[in-house]
């Protein structure tokens, strides 16, 4: 094919045939999803009517259409559209906007037609429903990566642009696979061509094949980088040709770790421009972060003291010296405090790293050893498990932590920051966050920084509440603790 640089591919021999463009499995998965969600409302109806031994035919009514309903107020939100599915936080607020406009119209209907619905349909089965829905969306979630993890349940992606921009694009979609989007082939200038196609392992074709590239891999959907060459021109007449041919067209702004909440499509008089939310350091949800903070830290405390208490007990009983182990490291605004933890290894461990120097496995700015002779034989136990961070609860209490925030730094690390990486210094650290949930000891520098930047451009209370929820699976399953 004319234009087509014919390269070694992981796609195999799928890339030299012509895939009917469309997603079975998505079909296969809203079918579940409504199956599902049409069953939960079957329960919630049913539970509201054995609970009325004296139910009005108004309610039994009522009761039964709201399995009917149910699924249809979710479609018509867009609950089960394909974009939602797998990552990001619409799904959920589709979910929410049904469960609000379903109770809404039944607390109008009931008023304005003066029908007899008893309270126990709208105040508990209708909010119970919703919050039923999204623990189903999660489960469901979960499963769905578990799949794209594997490689199924995923869309076919040609990435269109420069050279540098479409390597990073490329490598972006491969690492986060949960998002669902394999990268089959590539269209680039020219000069490009040669590097892309040895770097990426993919077929490489021209900015004028994509069309005759995404039949010839495969693909579903064309994703166009931000670069010269994809100006607004381009992109018109790349619209244009890839009307009814079934491709979904995605557009890459160049905004590394800016969130979906912080951006916004503006129009103006027929030109769409992106507006870009400044992140907020201050104001009335600091406010509410801190003073959660403070006092979950202060309940946490409470019910754990016996736990404490014990850890305690075997770090003494382990080896000898301190308890707690304090080390200075960086706070918010380069204020330094001082970071408590149960002790996990010997007492002058920190005179041994020179020693050790030569086992560091890491490739940034901290020092890892994945199986390092400091550690006691309890401290091995704690850290698998995060114990060793439970006084740090103190810090949140004292209010030079957060629960969730990016890792608190030592200082020999923040005098070696550049100015992108300093902006991690903007918020407090946290005991928890996504380099937590993301892979802990076994993150790259680079990956732990990103993921802590994209949390201070992005943090809201949501993001908190999810991040804590999944810290329970990330220390549950121990994953890069060492």
């Amino acid at each position: 094919m004319a234009g087509l640089r014919t390269t070694t591919s992981p796609v195999g021999a799928a890339a030299a045939v012509t895939r009917p463009v469309g997603t079975s499995w998505a079909g296969r998965y809203v079918v579940a999803l409504v199956a599902g969600e049409a069953v939960a409302a079957a329960l919630a109806a049913a539970a509201v009517l054995l609970v009325r031994d004296d139910a009005p035919a108004s309610l039994a009514t009522a009761a039964a259409a709201l399995v009917v309903l149910w699924p249809v107020l979710l479609w018509a939100c867009g609950a089960y559209s394909e974009r939602v599915f797998g990552t990001g936080s619409d799904e959920y607020r589709t979910v929410l906007r049904a469960g609000f406009l379903l109770l809404a119209a039944a607390g109008f209907v009931s008023y304005a037609a003066r029908l007899d619905l008893s309270r126990g349909l709208v105040v508990g089965a209708i909010p119970a429903l919703a919050v039923a829905t999204l623990a189903l969306r999660y489960a469901a979630r979960c499963a769905l990566r578990g799949l794209r993890a594997r490689g199924l349940c995923t869309r076919r992606v040609v990435v269109v642009g420069r050279g540098s921009a479409v390597l990073e694009l490329t490598a972006r979609l491969r690492r986060e696979g949960y998002a669902g989007l394999d990268v089959v082939a590539a269209c680039v200038t020219p000069a490009d061509r040669a590097r892309v196609a040895e770097t990426a392992g993919l077929p490489v074709g021209g900015l004028d094949d994509v069309l005759a590239v995404a039949r010839r891999a495969g693909a579903d959907t064309v994703a166009v980088t931000s670069a010269s060459e994809t100006a607004a021109q381009y992109l018109r007449e790349l619209s244009w040709e890839l009307e009814g041919s079934g491709l979904e067209l995605l557009v890459a702004p160049g905004l590394i770790e800016v969130a979906g909440p912080r951006l916004h499509i503006r129009p103006f008089e027929g030109l769409p421009l992106l507006s870009v939310e400044q992140p907020r350091f201050e104001g009335w949800q600091r406010v509410v972060k801190g003073g959660i903070d403070r006092a979950a830290a202060a309940v946490a405390l409470l019910l754990l003291a016996p736990v404490l208490l014990a850890i305690a007990v075997a770090v003494r009983a382990d080896s000898p010296g301190p308890v707690l182990y304090r080390q200075e490291r960086i706070g918010v605004n380069g204020r330094p405090f001082t970071i408590l933890k149960f002790r996990s290894m010997v007492v002058d461990a920190d005179r041994q790293v020179a020693a050790l120097a030569g086992q560091n496995i890491s490739d940034g700015l901290l020092f890892k050893m994945r199986v390092d002779p400091r550690v006691t034989p309890v401290g091995r136990w704690l850290r698998r498990f995060s114990l060793d961070e439970l006084p740090q609860l103190l810090n949140v209490l004292a209010g030079s932590m957060s629960l969730v925030g990016p890792r608190p730094p030592l200082p020999a690390e923040v005098a070696r920051y550049d100015t992108s990486v300093s902006r991690r210094l903007l918020v407090k650290p946290g005991l928890t966050g996504l380099w937590q949930i993301s892979g802990r000891s076994d993150l790259p520098w680079e990956d732990a920084v990103r993921l802590d930047l994209r949390y201070v451009e992005n943090w809201s209370l949501a993001l908190d509440v999810l991040i804590l929820a999944k810290t329970v699976r990330a220390v549950v399953a121990s994953s890069g603790a060492y």
